[in-house]
């Protein structure tokens, strides 16, 4: 997926200027997919290039006027193109993944710690996405439409951070057991 096309899906959901769309994404799509305000006004000046977004100057009392951006009939014509269009399921490319799989060839405490961190910074993000779910939506039975799709990614980033936690948990304890067997054997020699 292209940076533009969440830029499409944001400003679909509301107008606003790069720094709106900025803030918005790390309150929420920068959750998934992840973008610096640089990122984000040079995705802007391309859309506006190709004609997927329009851009609007509202003045601003002692300050530059303000550009507020709209998906353009161009712009939802090629958010609808993508939506239709068949995708690759995403692969894991995860750097834990391949210091867990070497974790023999070195420091396997250094890569225990790792992998600690990475658990506690996953449980952060639980706890941000718990919070989001319990004020944004506290019934989600009767969500419908942008709402319950909204609610749907959340639920989806839920599952994965318990899912990633579950699995940090796991190898922690093999490891950790590896390491008290290695020990015991050391020991005995």
């Amino acid at each position: 997926m292209a940076l533009e096309h969440a830029i499409l899906v944001s400003l679909s959901e509301r107008s606003g200027s790069g720094y709106e769309l900025a803030r918005r994404f790390a309150k929420s799509i920068g959750f998934f997919w992840a973008a610096s305000h640089q990122q984000i006004y040079r995705a802007l000046k391309r859309m506006e290039g190709l004609g997927w977004v329009s851009c609007e100057q509202v003045p601003q009392d002692g300050r530059p006027d303000k550009k507020v951006y709209r998906v353009s009939p161009d712009g939802r014509a090629e958010l609808e193109r993508w939506l239709a269009e068949p995708g690759e399921p995403g692969a894991i490319r995860d750097a834990l993944a391949v210091k867990l799989r070497g974790a023999s060839l070195g420091d396997t405490d250094a890569v225990i710690a790792e992998i600690a961190r990475h658990r506690d910074r996953h449980a952060q993000l639980l706890q941000a996405y718990l919070a989001i779910r319990q004020r944004d939506f506290p019934e989600p039975d009767r969500l419908a439409g942008q709402q319950l799709h909204q609610y749907l990614v959340l639920r989806g980033g839920i599952r994965a951070e318990e899912g990633f936690i579950a699995w940090c948990e796991e190898a922690l304890d093999a490891m950790r057991r590896d390491r008290a067997r290695n020990a015991d054997g050391d020991d005995q020699q």
